[in-house]
């Protein structure tokens, strides 16, 4: 039973969260530092889902030079950081990566 009460407790929280902006009245406005922070959720998230895929194998965290993945992604991050191009970002990491790959 606890696990089913934790489940729904969190289902009701995540909608109650998600809907309150939603169902806010025409005239609330958000505060300005709400909105500011809110930018940087995206990144966030995504940086979330794909660090652990560059320095983790196997469940091991691998730091070294042998890790191809690593080295793309810091190719992909310096060519996103300095062009600010999503294609380029994309074209450029899985270029590095399969030279890494067959250079390893």
């Amino acid at each position: 039973m606890t696990l089913w009460a934790a489940m729904i407790g969190m289902t009701v929280m995540t909608f109650a969260l998600r809907a309150s902006f939603l169902l806010l009245p025409p005239g609330v406005e958000t505060p300005a530092l709400l909105r500011r922070a809110l930018r940087y959720v995206p990144p966030a998230v995504l940086t979330a889902i794909w660090a652990p895929e560059l320095v983790f194998h196997q469940q091991v965290l691998q730091l070294s030079l042998q890790n191809e993945q690593l080295l793309a992604g810091a190719v992909a991050m310096a060519v996103a950081w300095r062009t600010r191009l999503t294609f380029a970002t994309i074209i450029s990491g899985l270029v590095a990566l399969h030279l890494f790959a067959w250079l390893i």
